[in-house]
């Protein structure tokens, strides 16, 4: 599949969706200069998600991409809850709050049939999944309108998988890519590859179109996924400095930073692993500490400590995503990025 002709893009670079840091603006910004932009879904209402789409579609007539997790909704657990709780209480006495008053509702929701309602009514161009696919009359309310689906694969089976359940083409997500890991078919890290391994076994796996995603900032990593066979490249990191972005400014000063600390992997934050700046939290608890509840209930009891926190101009407890090679992150314009981005294709 050629994905510029498909899509109409100059070449086929894709803005990554990144909830919490970007909103229609960005995505805008890299439709009109030649790319994909992704509106990220997975931390909004229906109501949210329509009047994000109005904007996006007023202020673009070009194709974009809409973001939706697909995980499976957790069944609360009270004495993990508990636990964490627990493991969280010095935090909210040393920052005076009341662990009790914390929400246990959960941050993200997955892809279901009210946000297909909403989305059936502007029929994007393209509709990407994380965590696999949705169910599978989902699926089919997905691509009877006509969208492209793509969806993240870790490993060379998830990849197999999303062609054996109805993908159209796959994101080849590498170990150094920010946010959540797109692992759906097992938990295992041991199984994770660098995007220079994933990407050749997927395309060898597969009759997909393959799509290259992980650490890729500079118009030299587009030519280099290019000549490696990928039919497109998704960059994310590289956005979230730009001006279009809402990142926010601690996050920015951070990965900004002259001595900015390095990015590992943690499921503190949400439950799920995720690659992120090093922080407080993540140095006292250890990244990947089991106590954790299940994706995504880890967030609401993080929630009044981030915020507190912030308030205080201290990161100790915000997810600051960002992939292996974000110190090639941009301040500018989104639409300079793309462009330059391009020409690395071209």
């Amino acid at each position: 599949m050629d994905l510029c002709a498909h899509l109409g893009l100059q070449a086929p670079l894709i803005q990554a969706p990144m909830a919490g840091v970007q909103d229609h603006r960005l995505a805008v910004a890299v439709c009109e200069a030649g790319g994909l932009g992704s509106l990220p879904a997975a931390m909004l209402s229906p109501d949210a998600l329509a009047s994000a789409l109005s904007a996006m579609t007023q202020a673009t007539s070009r194709a974009f991409n809409v973001n939706f997790f697909c995980h499976a909704a957790p069944v609360p657990d009270a004495a993990a809850d508990a636990t964490w709780r627990q493991l969280l209480a010095p935090y909210y006495a040393e920052l005076d709050l009341d662990i009790e008053a914390a929400t246990r509702a959960p941050a993200r929701v997955p892809f279901d049939h009210p946000m297909a309602d909403v989305l059936q009514a502007f029929k994007p161009a393209v509709v990407s999944f994380h965590f696999g696919l949705p169910a599978p009359d989902l699926l089919a309310r997905v691509k009877s309108w006509g969208s492209l689906v793509l969806s993240s694969a870790t490993t060379v089976a998830e990849a197999q998988w999303l062609q054996a359940h109805g993908a159209d083409a796959v994101i080849a997500q590498g170990l150094e890519a920010g946010g959540h890991r797109g692992m759906f078919l097992s938990d295992a890290l041991d199984q994770q590859l660098g995007l220079s391994r994933l990407l050749p076994a997927v395309l060898a796996a597969v009759n997909l179109p393959v799509i290259a995603a992980g650490g890729l900032a500079t118009a030299q990593d587009m030519a280099r996924i290019r000549a490696m066979g990928a039919c497109g490249a998704q960059v994310g990191s590289a956005f979230l400095c730009c001006n279009e972005s809402t990142t926010s400014d601690l996050h920015r000063t951070a990965l900004l930073a002259a001595d900015a600390p390095e990015t590992a992997l943690t499921r503190l934050f949400t439950g799920r692993p995720a690659r992120g700046l090093v922080n407080r939290l993540m140095r006292e608890l250890g990244p990947m500490h089991p106590a954790a509840p299940a994706f995504p209930l880890a967030t609401a009891a993080l929630a009044p400590l981030r915020a507190a926190a912030e308030k205080r101009q201290r990161n100790d407890f915000s997810p600051m995503w960002a992939g292996q090679n974000f110190k090639a992150c941009r301040t500018g314009s989104a639409a300079d990025l793309t462009r330059e981005l391009l020409r690395g294709w071209l």
